[in-house]
């Protein structure tokens, strides 16, 4: 027959064990306590417990001991209760904060272990991250450096032309540059001035690298093979230049490429012809794809293409006489058609061509008066069937400022010769003439 256990034993046994780090062939003689001053006790190479610190074990053991008791019923819940009460206020240790060196109970050596790993983790991380913001900054810090540096050799060339001028002319003053004006600035951001060639930054040939080197038949468009000096520019010196440019053998600046944005990636082709700028390509939105192209003369821009959807289709068309816009041409669909065209005279805009319905043939022409400074609407005419024959003439006048429609003619059968005209006064319909009896009633 088996014998029954003993509440009591079970919760001394608890006791023993938590009392001796959790090991049940413990003995049960301690260590007394040794006096730490007034309201506190020290186990012997143990750390200080104050009252307080005894009170609140000795609440949690009370807690823990009727959980362990329970399982023996009513009474083994007391007893339970009772001992772990006694032993957390004698020792100042609850089974629930591990400090017995056991670790406690619900495994609270095992989280701090874990507590502590995460934490290494996360100092590690923010390590790598502290280290990532260092390298960007002193990236940030060459490219300023070198922007700093450009900007002090274009003082120091400035300076000294102005030094050159000053010992040379009784004039200095008319040699340099006076401050752009409002007007200036504002011909300048208008789209319908050409735009001037891009200002060539002077640097010392000392700052670059250089090599000679062969260029292929048919790599640059030439049919011919070149024998060139190639100098780059580093500037941060991450292996990836910042600028090429190429001479030939009269020294004379052929070519130049340049990271316009320091990303690592060519984005801008130069071309030179006799020491000026006569075409450049861009690629704008960083796909290593060109979807500019420019061409120059004499400093200015003379025309303008651009892929604006990305697609590598060439869609819109700038041409430039002089120094302002003269024609722009449109393919919204890409069919290599033109399906918007405007022209331009003094930079007003003086009429403009459109396939409305986009099917390769223009079906509308607007003709535009200038009034005072602004373009006014004088005449729209278009082909409402499709068959490449104007058949509605509209008429317009300004008022206040804008077209308003004074006179309609249509032909209405396709013959050619106007059948119906419609006379408006400010915008309203006075009377209508029939040429043709036929059309009668409307």
């Amino acid at each position: 027959m088996r014998r029954r256990s003993n509440p009591i034993a079970v919760s001394l046994l608890a006791v023993l064990t938590l009392a001796s780090g959790g090991c049940v062939t413990a003995s049960t003689s301690g260590t007394p306590p040794v006096s730490a001053g007034p309201g506190t006790t020290q186990s012997a190479g143990g750390p200080v417990v104050t009252i307080g610190r005894r009170a609140q074990s000795a609440v949690e053991g009370l807690v823990v001991g009727a959980a362990i008791g329970a399982q023996a019923g009513p009474i083994g819940a007391a007893v339970g209760a009772g001992t772990f009460l006694i032993y957390g206020a004698l020792t100042g240790h609850s089974p629930l904060d591990g400090r017995s060196g056991g670790g406690g109970l619900g495994g609270y050596g095992a989280q701090t272990t874990e507590a502590r790993r995460e934490a290494a983790l996360e100092e590690q991380i923010e390590q790598e991250v502290a280290r990532g913001d260092a390298l960007e900054d002193e990236i940030a810090a060459e490219l300023e450096r070198q922007e700093r540096l450009l900007q002090q050799i274009d003082a120091e060339e400035s300076a000294a032309k102005q030094a050159q001028a000053n010992q040379g002319s009784v004039e200095p003053a008319a040699v340099a540059s006076p401050a752009p004006s409002d007007a200036d600035l504002s011909e300048r951001a208008d789209p319908r001035v050409a735009p001037a060639a891009p200002r060539e930054r002077k640097l010392p040939l000392a700052i670059f690298d250089k090599e000679e080197v062969t260029i292929v038949a048919g790599a640059w468009g030439d049919n011919k093979k070149m024998h060139v000096l190639r100098r780059t520019l580093d500037a941060d010196q991450d292996g990836k230049p910042e600028q090429i440019r190429y001479y030939d053998d009269s020294g004379e600046m052929i070519r130049k490429e340049q990271d316009q944005d320091y990303d690592g990636a060519i984005d801008t082709w130069s071309v030179y012809r006799q020491g000026s700028l006569r075409e450049r390509t861009l690629d704008s939105n960083d796909d290593r794809v060109p979807d500019v192209w420019e061409t120059y003369a004499n400093g200015t821009m003379t025309s303008r293409e651009v892929d604006r959807d990305f697609d590598g289709v060439r869609d819109a068309f700038y041409t430039f006489q002089g120094d302002s816009l003269v024609q722009e041409r449109h393919d919204a669909n890409n069919d290599g058609k033109m399906d918007l065209i405007v022209l331009y005279e003094n930079r007003m805009r003086t009429r403009v061509e459109e396939d409305r319905d986009k099917n390769g043939a223009i079906d509308m022409w607007t003709r535009y008066q200038v009034v005072g400074e602004e373009e006014i609407v004088a005449t729209i005419e278009k082909d409402e069937t499709g068959d490449g024959k104007i058949n509605i003439i509209e008429t317009f006048t300004p008022l206040n400022g804008q077209p308003v429609i004074a006179k309609r003619e249509e032909d209405k059968n396709g013959d050619g010769t106007v059948d119906v005209t419609s006379f408006y006064k400010n915008g309203k319909l006075q009377r209508r003439e029939i040429a043709d009896p036929n059309m009668v009633p409307l």
